[in-house]
């Protein structure tokens, strides 16, 4: 300032007492240059005025010492209010150095910068959304300037722009959305607090459609969510409310694709129920929009599925988009690629295929941890069934797993084997031992959905095998050979094929006997799951597949089996299911009467397994009625080693005579000339038992058995003495005894060469 012409048109007054420490002084000044403005309006001076803004921004408000600032700023009001709807032509030069003062150390200057700029805002109006952008910046760094006075005058900035956005329909939102989402990413909660303000308002504004661009920062408002301030995550809470809303409403316009991924990597405790909510809604509301993204999803979901009462919310909400993304798959997934693109027609809604951040490039770094999203058009929707396959063998796997996430996997495998068969079968070589591993589970329910899996597995026709042992429906042409050995945990046979051995179940594939193999061995390895959950496992198996071929399949493969004790109790198992179950009544009745062909191989299956097991063997014929080899058994038993633990089996099957399953064998006890052989097995027993309890059961039964000479009816004349299974066509008789024999032969020769290893412990034998 070194001449007073430098300042023209300012007087020297008024140079002085914009330069004045008062603040009245400097007030005057004002007043002054607000009067000399109009008359230049007046007179329709724009060079003039322009002059004035600009030495009041270079010489005062740009300038070195405060109180000139300070005149400066004050000064660039009175100026914007002489002018009144004419500012807007100013308001870049009115602007930016006001701006610039919003940066200054003082915080009295920033406070009069705060003033000026709603002095110059109020007058403009709505010619100042031009400029939106360069004064949100602005606002956004006053909102956590640490003085209360500037703050306090920044809000009431912020309020007045607030209104005047609210009251336009020129809001330029694809200018102003760079902005935003870079600006969402601040750590500061006042940053925060004032970004979501804004949000709200903006989203409130009918003609400003900000769901649009949601993708751009619905990632920032997530991490926003996260905030520790209660007060900020309830903005932020009711923003996304609000869009939430907003998408229920319209769902025909959004971006679901390009926000599934960003939910998906939004699955921490703080903002677990707010995401578990979104995906809910986007997957009920995008339908197969969000398959691709499936897996990522599940990985999100699955782990709250097993939350206790305390996070209830939470566990609901990821329940329900399990069980909503479950229902997107379809058999349609099943098919190959140029099938369902050769299917597909076009998206119903319109929708246009879009990829990610189609603004200003991507939406943030955070983002991109995921995969690239792609296309959204509905009619080139796949199943990412290979990720989600991995996923769900991660949390089988893994020993964490709570038992609700592991009933869900369960029930995610079996659904996928139901609706896309042929693509599964491809994935079960690598799920089949863990599924196994998963019958040793503490959880009933867990092992009852796992018996579901394998069942279907065993039944699937995706999973029968040609001649050359290669999947109908698939592309594999690896041969499936019967387990030998272990290898992973799980038993392998090599050199036959499945289906040459397995003649039996033809309404199974080729895992069926696979399946039955494993089972078996599984139960020879781990006894006590044989011994806690075996008859379970069985019977649900019954249930599930058909009862003859579980029994029919584990006869064949036990008749050769090396362990002969493990054999031995596996039959004494299989034996009581049959006998006591009620899953097992039909099979029991198809053995009762051995009237068809198929029956009396049904019996000469088990018979030759259930041979490792002496007392099984009895019981099986008193099952079938074929009593007078029940005798012929009873017989040889003499030649047996009689243990504690044979007579506990004879005593056992004492019990059971006296159960309801042997009420026609107790019946026919009447018709004594008919059933000779019947009451001479009985009394072999009895025979055979010492004096117990049993004994006492059994030969008070006996001695029920009345006289026959009294029951014989003057109609019924007397019959020959025989056994009506003397005359079944199917059966040899005689073949049957000869295969005991040898069976415990091989059982005593197993027991003597125990006994010579106890004996002789360095001993080769």
């Amino acid at each position: 300032m070194t001449t007073e012409k430098d300042f023209s048109p300012l007087t020297p007054n008024i140079v002085r007492a914009l330069n004045d420490k008062l603040y009245e002084k400097r007030k005057v000044a004002a007043l002054e240059i607000e009067k000399l403005v109009r008359e230049f309006v007046a007179q329709n001076n724009s060079a003039q005025i322009r002059h004035v803004i600009q030495i009041l921004a270079t010489e005062f408000a740009l300038s070195q010492h405060p109180h000139s600032r300070k005149g400066g700023l004050i000064g660039l009001a009175a100026c914007s209010i002489a002018l009144g709807k004419d500012s807007g032509l100013y308001l870049k030069e009115l602007i930016d150095p006001v701006l610039n003062c919003f940066n200054d150390s003082d915080s009295r200057l920033r406070y009069y910068a705060c003033e000026a700029l709603y002095n110059i805002v109020k007058v403009a109006r709505g010619a100042v959304l031009p400029h939106f952008n360069v004064l949100f910046d602005g606002l956004s760094k006053l909102a956590a300037d640490p003085d209360p006075n500037v703050k306090s005058g920044s809000e009431l900035l912020d309020r007045l722009l607030k209104d005047i956005v609210t009251e336009s329909n020129k809001f330029d939102l694809v200018a102003f959305v760079p902005l935003l989402r870079e600006r969402i990413y601040s750590n500061n909660q006042y940053a925060r607090q004032f970004i979501i303000s804004w949000i709200h308002v903006l989203e409130s504004v009918p003609d400003i459609n900000l769901l649009d661009y949601l993708p751009e920062f619905l990632d920032g408002l997530f991490q926003i969510l996260g905030d520790s301030s209660k007060e900020i995550r309830r903005m932020c809470e009711v923003v996304l409310g609000e869009f939430l809303k907003e998408i229920k409403k319209n769902p025909s316009s959004v971006k679901f694709a390009e926000m599934a991924n960003i939910l998906v990597i939004h699955s921490y405790d703080l903002i677990q129920l707010t995401s578990m909510t979104w995906m809910r809604e986007f997957i009920q509301l995008a339908g197969r929009v969000v398959l691709p993204y499936s897996s990522g999803i599940l990985t999100a979901v699955l782990p709250c599925l097993s939350y206790d009462d305390r996070k209830k919310s939470t566990k609901e909400a990821a329940s329900a988009c399990n069980h909503s993304l479950m229902k997107l798959v379809t058999p349609e997934d099943d098919e190959d690629d140029e099938e369902s693109q050769t299917k597909s027609s076009p998206p119903s809604d319109g929708t246009p295929s879009k990829k990610e951040g189609d603004l200003n490039g991507k939406i943030s770094t955070r983002s991109l941890i995921c995969s690239v999203l792609c296309s959204s058009d509905r009619s080139a929707v796949t199943l990412d069934l290979d990720g989600i396959v991995q996923v769900l063998d991660r949390h089988l796997h893994d020993s964490s797993t709570g038992m609700m996430t592991r009933i869900a996997v369960l029930k995610w495998l079996y659904h996928l084997y139901i609706k896309t068969p042929r693509k599964m079968f491809k994935h079960t070589d690598s799920l089949f031992p863990m599924l196994l591993k998963t019958l040793s589970d503490e959880s009933d329910e867990v092992i009852l959905k796992d018996l579901e899996v394998l069942a279907e597995i065993a039944s699937s026709p995706a999973g029968q095998t040609d001649a050359s042992g290669s999947c109908d429906n698939s592309d594999s042409k690896t041969e499936l050979h019967i387990p030998c050995g272990v290898r992973d945990g799980t038993f392998y046979l090599t050199g036959s094929k499945v289906t040459d051995l397995s003649p039996s179940t033809p309404s199974m594939n080729s895992y069926f006997y696979k399946f039955m193999i494993n089972l078996l061995k599984r139960f020879s390895l781990e006894r006590k799951l044989l011994e806690m959950r075996g008859a379970f496992i069985i019977r649900q198996l019954c249930l599930l597949l058909h009862a003859e071929n579980i029994f029919h399949s584990m006869a064949d493969i036990l008749l050769k089996e090396e362990d002969l004790k493990f054999a031995s109790t596996m039959v004494q198992t299989l034996n009581t299911i049959l006998l006591t179950s009620a899953e097992l009544f039909q099979l029991r009745n198809q053995l009762k009467d051995l009237r068809t062909q198929e029956s009396c191989a049904l019996f000469c299956c088990l018979y030759r397994s259930w041979c490792h097991n002496p007392v099984a063997t009895v019981s099986l014929c008193f099952l079938t009625q074929n009593y007078r080899h029940a005798y012929d058994l009873i017989q040889k038993f003499g030649d047996l080693e009689v243990t504690v633990d044979f007579l506990m089996e004879v005593d056992k099957l004492v019990q059971l005579i006296e159960s309801p399953i042997f009420t026609y064998l107790r019946l026919q006890l009447l018709d004594v000339e008919h059933n000779p052989y019947l009451i001479k097995a009985l009394y072999g027993l009895l025979m055979l038992l010492p004096q117990s309890q049993a004994f006492q059961l059994l030969s008070h039964r006996l001695s029920c058995v009345p006289n026959p000479e009294l029951m014989r009816t003057v109609e019924d004349p007397k019959a020959p003495v025989k056994d009506k299974r003397l005359a079944q066509p199917h059966i040899d008789y005689s073949e049957l005894l000869q295969h005991f024999d040898r069976v415990q032969s091989k059982h005593l020769e197993v027991r003597h060469q125990r006994a010579g290893r106890s004996e002789h412990p360095d001993r080769k034998l």
